[in-house]
């Protein structure tokens, strides 16, 4: 299915190809003036270059006497002086030097200026992202195209484009010169010319859609290593090595093998180009002694020589330029790539709401059906009714899969309705600015991601201008100041990647701390203390009570003795509220509830 999808990809028209990647445009325009400066710089550099094969003709001819040449008209240097011929090629070489100095490092500061901004946009679209692109597109992908794919044009931008660009000035300006040498031998020359370049545009086009469709599937073998190596402990308990191994190989063999066909097809591309060049080459040689002998040589043997450097110089520019195209296809992909990320829609573009109303923790959900935009035909939630009042303490119970954390999700906003209206204190969530709710909310997850930084720039997460002091009152809040004394290190402790260096009841003080430092309106709790052993859940339980105070607290519950003094307790069964109320009245109703617990007390006694 990767495969088909990445070889559709492969096959889309260039023109719709290069209409995208004409966004990185954007990107250059605020560097117009240095990038044209470079520009010139180049312009230099390569006709200083196309000076040097005519000297050389000259220096090597110079002891030959014959016809009148083209280096009469040149009256500054007598080529007849072979030390002039010298000094002029060493100042040659000096100017061209300088040229090449600021050419490379104009290009250079253009460039990565360029991708700075790139970077940027790109990282700054994809944390703005629905979490419905999250479910569609896998994290090692898109890793790949802001880190792969930026890398490909950073190298494109930086030489390719400026090479490929003095190839071709070399070939243009060496065509008019080799005519004005001698236009018999130049037609021989460029009798190949228009073959090469059909062949070009032939072999271009299929060695663009190999490099699109080996790069789409370089993003889809990351996405493996980066999965396999996030979810290593799973892994390992699973004995699953091997089996990564192989989806793994499965995925670098396919890469290999359209590398390698890509490869083959290059190479033959290069093969012709050699051939059909070099061997106009050995023609135009043949042909150029020819018209110097004799009693009454038609060229002079200084401009033969001449003539020769030129060709050379066009053979090899031409020689260079199918891999130089090569690379610019798969630039274009690359481009098309990052330019489709910036350019999609965000939660900002697709979440419209201005309002910035008070937000109290009055929370009213109304007839809320929903479907997850994956599977529109599964109806998760089917006419929730709630209704939550300020600093009111509200429970979510039920079977796994009832709907529990979907509720908690769009809560967050993180997903339009179905159907039905969730509203803030009367203001329906979908007029609402999404930043402003979220900035009144937090949630403690069940599996907290801590960021691999320090415990102090994890609880910052929470309030990022928070002082020493109020991130010390957090910790001890959160139970959490205990333990970070414990460290040499303290707040600096590193927590390692994903927190992994840290327990679970550490964790999730951690984000306790962070959730107090916030100062939320409304507080979610996602079955916080689920996973934790007895001790653990203790302190995460009294760090828990000390936060839901005074605030509106959502908890869904996995163990129900956690919430005994809800205000109200809801209990979700296929999407729907199959029962309501305190703890007591609906043990009296001898319900679902009620064998929820009767059942979660037997396996605490078992």
């Amino acid at each position: 299915m990767a495969k088909k999808r990445n070889a559709e990809r492969a096959e889309r028209p260039s023109k719709e190809a290069i209409q995208r990647a004409k966004g990185i445009f954007k990107y250059l325009r605020p560097y117009r003036g240095m990038f044209v400066i470079g520009w010139v710089f180049l312009v230099l550099s390569a006709s200083a270059g196309m000076v040097f094969p005519f000297l050389m003709g000259q220096l090597l001819g110079s002891g030959s006497s014959a016809t009148p040449s083209m280096a009469d008209s040149i009256n500054a240097i007598d080529m007849s002086n072979v030390s002039t011929v010298v000094i002029a090629l060493f100042c040659l070489f000096a100017l061209q030097s300088i040229f090449s100095f600021f050419r490379v490092v104009i290009f250079t500061n253009v460039t990565e200026n360029t991708l700075r901004d790139i970077r940027k946009d790109a990282f700054s679209r994809l944390v703005h992202m629905p979490m419905d692109f999250f479910n569609q597109n896998k994290v090692g992908e898109l890793t790949s195209r802001v880190s792969a794919d930026i890398t490909q044009v950073q190298e494109t931008l930086r030489t390719t484009i400026a090479e490929f660009f003095r190839q071709v000035f070399t070939i243009v300006l060496g065509i008019a010169i080799l005519a004005f040498i001698s236009w018999k031998l130049a037609l021989i020359m460029l009798a190949s010319v228009p073959v090469v370049a059909i062949v070009a545009v032939i072999f271009g086009r299929f060695i663009r859609k190999l490099s699109k469709e080996a790069q789409a599937e370089t993003a889809n073998s990351n996405s493996i290593l980066e999965e396999s190596l996030m979810g290593i402990s799973n892994v390992k308990a699973f004995t699953n090595e091997m089996m990564l191994v192989r989806r793994f190989t499965t995925a670098i063999d396919y890469i290999r093998k359209l590398n390698v066909k890509s490869g083959l097809w290059r190479g033959a591309f290069v093969s012709f180009i050699i051939f059909c060049v070099f061997g106009a080459i050995v023609l135009v040689i043949w042909q150029g002694i020819l018209m110097t002998q004799g009693p009454n040589p038609s060229l002079h043997s200084a401009d033969f020589f001449s003539f020769i450097m030129y060709t050379i110089f066009m053979g090899a520019a031409i020689s260079a330029i199918p891999d130089m195209y090569a690379t610019i296809q798969k630039t274009i992909g690359a481009t098309e790539n990052l330019m489709s990320i910036i350019h999609q829609d965000g939660e900002l573009e697709l979440l419209k709401g201005e309002l910035k109303p008070e937000i109290s923790g009055a929370i009213q959900f109304k007839q809320v059906t929903f479907s997850y935009p994956q599977r529109n035909d599964i109806e998760v939630l089917k006419g929730i009714d709630l209704n939550v009042k300020k600093n009111q303490t509200i429970a979510l119970v039920g079977s796994s899969g009832a709907g529990k954390s979907t509720i908690a999700s769009l809560l967050l906003n993180y997903y339009p309705l179905t159907d039905g209206s969730i509203e803030y204190d009367g203001t329906n969530i979908s007029e609402i600015d999404v930043r402003h709710l979220r900035e009144h909310m937090a949630i403690v997850p069940q599996e907290v991601l801590l960021f691999a930084g320090s415990i102090r720039e994890n609880i910052l997460f929470g309030k990022e201008n928070a002082t020493e002091e109020e991130i010390i009152a957090a910790a001890k809040q959160a139970n959490a100041w205990e333990f970070i004394q414990s460290f040499p290190e303290g707040l600096e402790t590193a927590v390692g990647d994903r927190g992994v260096q840290l327990s679970g009841g550490q964790k999730q003080r951690i984000a306790i701390a962070r959730a107090i430092l916030k100062n939320p309106t409304i507080l979610i709790l996602d079955e916080a203390t689920s996973a934790l052993d007895s001790e653990s859940e203790k302190l995460v339980q009294d760090a828990l009570q000390s936060l839901m105070h005074n605030r509106t607290s959502i908890i869904i519950a996995h163990r129900l003795s956690t919430i005994r003094s809800a205000d109200c307790i809801y209990v979700i069964e296929g999407g729907q509220i199959a029962e309501s109320g305190k703890h007591d009245e609906l043990i009296a109703q001898q319900g679902v509830y009620s064998k929820l617990v009767q059942l979660q007390t037997m396996e605490a006694h078992a």
